[in-house]
């Protein structure tokens, strides 16, 4: 006899919340984000005056990125990250980037920490705040193994001494509060790593290189230089009888728990994901609008097959990337294991997808698709970081390939 298991599985249709709150994003996107984008991404400036305009409205707030969080259907994250970046990558980076930071110290701080570090991220309306999250470096970025950044604990004042080079830090130098990992134990490489909160003002913290990009221009990206920085023991994330406890484990070759690094972006690979579509998206509609507008050869260019054939290959990715990114997404609120490193499946094959429909819709739209007169050129360079930051496309590949085989592949 057959036993039917019947299991709870996400809705492809969107419920009365989500649907206001998609249209409520989109039209912050389409109304104050999407004017504002190729005047920053010229200045490669941080948009101020955007942000503060998103603080206005609550979409750049603690309660609205908590309330997001806790949606127990996990879809709240991502139909925001989809609406946001259809409106800019660079500037939805600028709104989001702080919640990177949030996420480390979510993932893996005490209850106490959360309530006192979070909040100092964001700031109110007229009092701006950021956070950044500091973990790649020069010599260690998928390799976190390789890790030199160093803290040090001065038991006779409880402080921790950090001292080394971030980079690749989205708000870094820029930030409020950095969230900062570090080795506190170099024998046990990536298991002897810690994450610390370094709080406003702190001596020592200071911004190296501001990175000039392909794209995200309007994102901060910049190094994060500690020099004998000395935080109080409180700022221990997770706190040091946890800590202790964590590297004996791990000296004794059992099993040490999660990486710090590696716990934040395993819980942000699907808002990432998100990201991603949403750029594809608005590349997708851009293509479609010009292509039944355009005419050649006395007829709209989408009555040929091989545009229509592209656009209908660029649709049918998009919608293939969202529902990765969205069962991922209800995965982890619910509690589920990755067991097929499903968080990297969806950030894989949307920031692919993202390369590949910005760069289809650069051909569509032919030599006006190469000029800055259309938007696809920007997010076609967008788009690009997607197969880079928080895991390659080469890592995804690999944690997915460790996931499913048991091996460990190199």
């Amino acid at each position: 006899m057959v036993t039917l298991r019947y299991v709870t599985t996400p809705s492809f249709d969107l419920g009365p919340d989500h649907l206001e709150l998609r249209d409520w994003v989109h039209s912050f996107a389409a109304d104050v984000i999407r004017p504002a984008a190729p005047e920053w991404d010229e200045r490669e400036e941080f948009p101020w005056p955007v942000l503060e305009e998103a603080a206005k409205i609550g979409l750049y707030s603690l309660d609205f990125f908590a309330t997001q969080s806790f949606d127990q259907s996990g879809l709240g994250i991502p139909v925001t990250m989809e609406e946001l970046f259809w409106g800019d990558a660079g500037i939805g980076l600028a709104i989001v980037g702080t919640a990177l930071a949030a996420a480390g110290v979510s993932a893996n701080g005490t209850p106490e920490q959360v309530g006192e570090w979070v909040p100092e991220m964001f700031g109110q309306p007229g009092d701006l705040r950021l956070g950044a999250f500091c973990s790649s470096e020069p010599d260690a970025g998928s390799d976190v193994g390789a890790m030199r950044t160093r803290a040090t604990y001065d038991e006779a004042t409880d402080e921790w001494v950090v001292n080394g080079t971030k980079t690749w830090a989205t708000n870094g130098g820029l930030a409020d509060v950095h969230v900062v990992t570090a080795v506190v134990d170099p024998d046990l490489r990536s298991r002897g790593q810690a994450s610390f909160v370094v709080p406003p003002g702190t001596k020592g913290l200071s911004q190296g290189q501001k990175f000039h990009k392909h794209g995200i221009r309007a994102s901060h990206t910049a190094e994060v230089v500690l020099d004998q920085v000395r935080v109080p023991g409180r700022c221990l994330l997770g706190g040091k009888e946890k800590l202790d406890a964590r590297l004996a484990r791990a000296r004794e070759g059992t099993r040490a728990g999660g990486n710090a690094s590696m716990a934040t972006f395993e819980r942000t690979r699907p808002a990432v994901g998100a990201q991603a579509v949403g750029i594809a998206r608005a590349a997708y509609e851009v293509a479609l609008d010009y292509a039944g507008t355009r005419e050649q050869f006395g007829r709209p260019i989408i009555e040929n097959q091989a545009i229509a054939f592209a656009l209908a290959d660029m649709k049918t990715s998009i919608d293939a990337a969202r529902l990765l990114v969205w069962r991922a997404a209800w995965m982890a609120s619910q509690g589920k294991t990755f067991e097929a490193a499903e968080g990297s499946m969806s950030k894989l094959v949307a920031g692919e997808t993202a390369v590949k429909v910005t760069g289809q819709a650069m051909q569509i739209l032919g030599g006006n698709g190469f000029t800055r007169e259309y938007p696809v050129e920007r997010m076609a360079r967008d788009a690009k970081i997607y197969t880079i930051f928080e895991g390659t496309s080469e890592i995804q590949r690999l944690v997915i390939a460790r996931a499913i085989s048991g091996a460990q592949v190199r």
